[in-house]
């Protein structure tokens, strides 16, 4: 019987697709991206899994839960932080753009602020040398050391409240409508008893017209203008 050859170049079987080496890199990589397409709480081992081509269970010889793997991809976020030399002639300018830098990376990635705020103390490496960077600017400025440490605690609590009040919002965990109807509700009941709430009946359109650009940049004037007029920080002598 005559065997027919095969041709040239014919594949014998279908190629093996290369698979990733699983690495925690490469799962906080996912879980990121995964992030940025929904919310956290889709954010699961069995989900990342699932896109890395494998089962849960080889996931946690990298990362030991879920809650590890959260705190892990707000350590990476922190680290794409800018950290500038410290300048004590500009050091509220620098302050300023490194809260403003802060809150654009939490508000883009939705959620990932709720970690900051439960999480008792961020203290991955990149958690840890951005709060090395914060401190030297203040510290630059001639802030007291104490003052220096409470003001970079307060400065990131502002940030990640904002964020999570912001991304609660984006992500309809806080729909408008939701919004607009406890408004509504708040509305009628202070309507029905104007001299119990003259104040807030005349002024509470500014809070309701008000971006959320314009409060936090309030947050951050009122934030310094109270270091600087309460402390009066020293100047160094260069």
């Amino acid at each position: 019987m005559e065997v027919v050859g095969v041709e040239a170049g014919w594949p014998r079987s279908r190629p093996v697709a290369q698979r990733r080496v699983l690495s925690q890199d490469l799962i906080v990589d996912t879980a990121l991206e995964l992030l940025g397409k929904g919310s956290l709480d889709t954010v699961s081992m069995r989900r990342v899994a699932h896109e890395l081509g494998t089962g849960p269970a080889s996931l946690y010889a990298h990362v030991s839960n879920k809650e590890e793997l959260h705190e892990l991809m707000l350590d990476r976020l922190l680290g794409r932080l800018p950290r500038p030399e410290p300048d004590p002639g500009s050091w509220t300018e620098q302050i300023v753009e490194m809260a403003r830098a802060q809150l654009k990376m939490l508000t883009s990635y939705p959620g990932i602020a709720r970690v900051g705020l439960e999480t008792i103390v961020p203290a991955g490496p990149n958690a840890l040398a951005y709060g090395e960077a914060v401190l030297a600017v203040l510290r630059a400025g001639g802030l007291p050391d104490r003052v220096a440490v409470l003001a970079f605690d307060t400065l990131s609590l502002w940030c990640a409240a904002f964020a999570f009040e912001l991304g609660a919002a984006k992500t309809g965990e806080t729909g408008p409508d939701e919004i607009a109807a406890r408004g509504k509700e708040i509305g009628a009941y202070m309507a029905a008893r104007p001299t119990q709430f003259p104040n807030m009946l005349g002024l509470g359109h500014i809070l309701s017209e008000a971006t959320p650009e314009e409060r936090f940049e309030f947050g951050l004037d009122v934030f310094l203008a109270g270091l600087v007029g309460a402390f009066q920080p020293r100047r160094n002598s260069m």
